[in-house]
C-alpha cells in the first residue's frame, strides 16, 4: 500500500467501508490524474462541483489575485469585503428582485440550515414540510427534512414537526397550512435518481405556500449554476421561490453556499436576537472570488444552453442497449437505470478501472450518475461512451 493511501486510512475518518482511494496528483478541465500518471475523465464533476472543469485558469487567476490581497479578515458580515459584496451583488441583477439579499455559508448543509431557521424566524411558525426521497445534507437540521428514514434512523431524534409529503401529489399540498413555516423542495430530486417535479406540481405548490402565508425553499445545491439547462432550475420550471439555496458549483471548486431571499424576509435574523445566523468563514475572500470568476464563465459562455444538447449526445449513444432500463435526466444531471445495484456497481467499477469516474445515488444505487462539467467537449463525452458501453458489454 502506498504511504499515502496508507495515512489516509490510519487517519482521516472514513465515509463508508470501500472508498475508492484514487490518490490525486493534479486535475485539469475534465481529467484527474493519478500518481502513476493515469488519466481519468470525471464524469461526474466531483458530484457536481466542478462545472466549469477543474481549475479553470480564469477561476485560478481570480483565487491568485485575491491571495495577494487578503485571507480571512473577520466574521461574515462585520466588514466590506469586495469579493463578498461583488459576487452578491452579481447575483442580485441575475436573479428575481424578491431575491436580492444573499447569506453566504460554507456548504449546502448549512444553507438549509440557515434557510430553515430562516423561516422559522420570518413566520413565526415552526412546522416544516419536506418530500419523500429528498436528500438536503448530513447535519442535524437538513438531515431532519430529508426523506430517507435509512440515512437517518441512526441519528433520531431530529427536529420535531417535520412532515413529509410524496413529490408530485397535488392532492397532499392541503397538508401545507397557517401553522406550516417553510416547505423545503428540490425542484429535482438528485440523490432519488434524478426525478423531476412536474411543473404544475410546482406552481400548485408555489399558490398554496403564498395562501398561507408559509415561505417555499428551493434547494438547487446541485440544480443550481445551469446544470439543468437555465443558470437557476426555478427558471426551467417558471416557478419563484421564497429563499433560494447554493452550495456545489457555486464556488467553482472551492468551499461556498448560500441561501438568498428578499431584503425584507432576511434582515429579520439580525435583530431580536441581533447575530440570529453567524458564520466565522461564510463567504470566505478566495472562496467568493473563485465563486464570481465561475459565475461570470457560466454566464458569459451560456453554458447552460448546451447541457441539453450534450445530454441529447449521451442518450442518443446509449439509448440502444438493453442494460439500460430508462435514462432520466435534466439538462446534463443524469441517472442510468440498471435492473440491480450489483450489476450498477460492477459497471462503475469497470468504468473506474478504464479511466472514467462515474457514481451512484444514495437513494438509488442501482442508477449511474452523470453530471460531467458543463464545459466537457464532444470528443470527450464520446471518449466517456465508448468505456461505459465496454464496461456494460463486459459486466458480471
Amino acid at each position: 500500500m502506498k504511504s499515502l493511501t496508507k495515512k489516509f486510512y490510519q487517519n482521516l475518518a472514513q465515509t463508508s467501508p470501500a472508498p475508492l482511494a484514487l490518490e490525486v496528483q493534479s486535475a485539469e478541465g475534465s481529467y484527474l490524474y493519478g500518481i502513476d500518471g493515469k488519466r481519468y475523465l470525471d464524469f461526474i464533476s466531483g458530484i457536481s462541483v466542478s462545472s466549469t472543469g477543474h481549475r479553470h485558469p480564469e477561476v485560478v487567476a481570480s483565487i491568485k489575485k485575491q491571495l495577494d490581497r487578503h485571507l480571512h479578515v473577520m466574521v461574515y458580515g462585520e466588514f466590506v469585503q469586495e469579493p463578498q459584496v461583488m459576487l452578491a451583488h452579481r447575483l442580485a441583477q441575475l436573479l428575481p428582485p424578491s431575491l436580492n439579499t444573499c447569506f453566504f455559508v460554507n456548504s449546502g448543509s448549512e444553507a438549509v440550515e440557515g434557510a430553515l431557521k430562516l423561516a422559522k424566524r420570518f413566520t413565526g411558525r415552526h412546522e416544516i414540510i419536506s418530500f419523500k426521497n429528498a436528500y438536503h445534507g448530513s447535519t442535524q437540521g437538513s438531515l431532519s427534512v430529508c426523506g430517507n428514514m435509512e440515512l437517518k434512523i441512526r441519528y433520531m431524534p431530529l427536529l420535531p414537526s417535520i412532515k413529509h409529503l410524496n413529490l408530485n401529489d397535488i392532492n397532499q399540498l392541503s397538508e401545507i397550512t397557517k401553522e406550516t413555516a417553510c416547505v423545503i423542495i428540490e425542484p429535482v430530486q438528485g440523490e432519488a435518481g434524478v426525478i423531476p417535479a412536474n411543473i404544475e406540481f410546482l406552481k400548485a405548490l408555489r399558490e398554496k405556500c403564498t395562501e398561507t402565508d408559509c415561505l417555499l425553499i428551493f434547494d438547487e445545491i446541485q440544480t443550481g449554476m445551469g446544470r439543468t439547462g437555465k443558470l437557476f432550475a426555478f427558471e426551467k420550471f417558471d416557478v419563484k421561490p421564497d429563499i433560494l439555496l447554493l452550495a456545489k458549483a457555486f464556488g467553482g471548486g472551492l468551499p461556498l453556499g448560500a441561501f438568498i431571499s428578499s431584503s425584507e424576509i432576511m434582515k429579520c435574523l439580525g435583530y431580536d436576537p441581533p447575530l440570529g445566523h453567524i458564520t466565522t468563514f461564510g463567504g470566505h475572500p478566495l472562496s467568493c472570488a473563485a465563486a464570481l470568476a465561475n459565475l461570470e464563465i457560466i454566464e458569459r459562455e451560456k453554458l447552460y444552453n448546451h447541457a441539453e444538447q450534450k445530454a441529447d449526445q449521451i442518450i442518443k449513444a446509449l439509448s440502444d442497449l438493453p442494460e439500460i432500463k430508462e435514462i432520466r435526466y435534466c439538462g446534463l444531471l443524469m441517472a442510468l437505470q440498471f435492473e440491480s445495484a450489483e450489476l450498477n456497481q460492477s459497471i462503475i467499477n469497470r468504468c473506474f478501472d478504464n479511466g472514467l469516474i462515474t457514481d451512484w445515488f444514495l437513494y438509488k444505487p442501482d442508477a449511474m450518475r452523470i453530471a460531467p462539467p458543463m464545459t466537457i467537449t464532444t470528443k470527450e463525452i464520446n471518449e466517456a461512451i465508448t468505456i461505459i458501453r465496454e464496461a456494460i458489454k463486459t459486466a458480471d
